[in-house]
């Protein structure tokens, strides 16, 4: 009975993975130059940046950001050795052989070329307080890296009385705590001087309303079970979604800080989006499931012995993604279309029209930064479908030239569906059947009306339920 439980439940749960891919984005394809790509993490994420940039160094040269992680490959297959010596640091760690095998991948082609790291930048941050991944963990990092990286390249802040987290100088918990959501005010920028010694001098961090856009996109085109989650997000600011040439940063949530754990807290408080929004960087935040072990990026081998690897089924995953995001065609030299306007809204779709271009063989139509149309328009008026009631959307079109090329973004033009917007819930799965926007049975929760599988029913898992009818809810977050 138990298992027939436990796979009623693993089903379920998988169909609403599915679902969730389903009513997702696809990924925006972007005008991003090559060689301005970084990648950063925290705690297994920060393991998981070590591993995407040692192993994809051609992609990720420009170089990496660190917060709580440790040297390449610390683990060696071995759950053991990530929880003492890559962790607690309670026996050495081997940083030599460590280094030999590095090189010795490299010239097997497991990972990229060694050399390609002699031009990257770190930023290396640990707490003095930080009781997971401690202090002398990063030091061997640090050492790791010189045989790599110029000393000159290399930041070191390793003197703020913090714990387990990523800091902030606005929003988390007090310095010294290690709790969800894993974020701590500690009146220090980390995100901003982490990405000013990955990029040089940055303009600065707008504090207002963020020009951009949140898209949460679908990533199983890149990846299938594995420890992933069915979908990732995405920070796009409007620059970029306009056709300019922008810079890609990746950010790695830490273990139980995933979108199913604390919400979108790490996507929109870690600070990083008021830096891109000022200086064109697009911010992609890829995301594990709750199926990976503590919701943790793969750096020790529970998902493949190949996690360190290129051929490594996250690794692969998260270089996918980044290689779609690269792989926009610069603007054509077509001038912006005019007069974008929005009219006949029903609860789920828009009209949308605009001026014609002379020269232009057919125009695209992007809602937020994500293109909404399949085919390349012909005419001067698109329908978007699939909307949600009561619900401000944005649009812009482009030009398309007779080489796919598209012209800059016209001014945005905005429209509100009718109907009542859907209405968001996030509480415990206790909480939700209490409150009857669920109910349970054997042990899981599952949400009334679509009896999406919500996970184990109790106190400790979180879930966010959107109402999109009367008693009829399904897992997801609000626009």
């Amino acid at each position: 009975m138990q298992y027939r439980q436990w796979r009623a439940g693993f089903v379920a749960a998988f169909a609403g993975l599915v679902l969730a891919a389903a009513q997702a984005a696809p990924l925006p394809q972007l005008v991003i130059d090559p060689a301005e790509t970084t990648v950063s993490g925290l705690s297994s994420g920060g393991y998981m940046a070590v591993q995407l940039h040692v192993a994809f160094s051609a992609t990720f040269r420009k170089g990496a950001g660190v917060v709580a992680g440790g040297p390449f490959y610390c683990a060696e297959g071995s759950v053991v050795n990530a929880t003492g010596r890559c962790m607690k640091h309670d026996s050495a760690i081997p940083v030599a052989s460590l280094v030999s095998t590095t090189k010795s991948w490299a010239s097997s082609g497991f990972i990229d070329p060694v050399s390609n790291l002699a031009g990257s930048k770190l930023y290396l941050f640990s707490g003095t307080l930080d009781s997971a991944v401690t202090p002398p963990v990063m030091n061997d990092l640090q050492a790791y890296y010189q045989s790599f990286v110029p000393t000159a390249s290399t930041v070191v802040k390793k003197d703020l009385a913090a714990e387990h987290a990523f800091v902030t100088d606005d929003y988390g918990n007090a310095c010294s705590t290690k709790a969800p959501p894993y974020i701590s005010d500690c009146n220090f920028d980390l995100a901003g001087a982490l990405l000013a010694q990955l990029y040089g001098p940055l303009a600065a961090r707008n504090d207002g309303t963020l020009s951009g856009s949140f898209t949460e996109f679908d990533q199983s085109p890149y990846v299938s079970g594995h420890g992933m989650a069915a979908t990732g997000w995405i920070y796009v600011p409007q620059a970029c979604a306009a056709g300019a040439s922008c810079r890609l940063h990746v950010a790695l949530h830490g273990c139980k800080q995933n979108t199913a754990d604390v919400g979108q807290q790490f996507i929109r408080n870690t600070g990083y989006n008021r830096w891109a929004d000022a200086n064109r960087i697009v911010v992609l935040y890829p995301q594990t499931s709750q199926l990976a072990t503590n919701s943790c990026w793969d750096w020790w081998g529970y998902d493949s012995v190949n996690y360190a690897k290129k051929s490594g089924p996250q690794m692969a995953a998260v270089k996918a993604m980044v290689d779609r995001v690269q792989s926009g065609t610069p603007p054509s030299s077509l001038p912006a279309p005019t007069g974008v306007g929005t009219s006949g809204a029903t609860a789920n779709s828009m009209v949308i029209a605009w001026s014609s271009v002379n020269g232009a063989s057919g125009y695209n139509v992007y809602r937020g930064g994500t293109k909404a149309n399949g085919a390349v328009v012909a005419v001067t008026q698109f329908t978007d479908t699939g909307l949600s009631p009561g619900t401000t959307y944005s649009w812009t079109v482009k030009a398309v030239d007779a080489n796919g090329a598209e012209s800059p973004a016209s001014a945005p033009a905005s429209g509100t569906t009718t109907g009542s917007a859907a209405v968001c819930f996030t509480s415990s799965n206790y909480v939700h059947t209490t409150a009857g926007r669920a109910h349970q049975s054997g042990g899981y929760a599952y949400a009334n009306g679509s009896n999406q599988n919500m996970g184990l029913w109790n106190t400790f898992v979180t879930t966010t339920l959107k109402r999109t009818a009367t008693n009829y809810y399904v897992i997801g977050t609000c626009p």
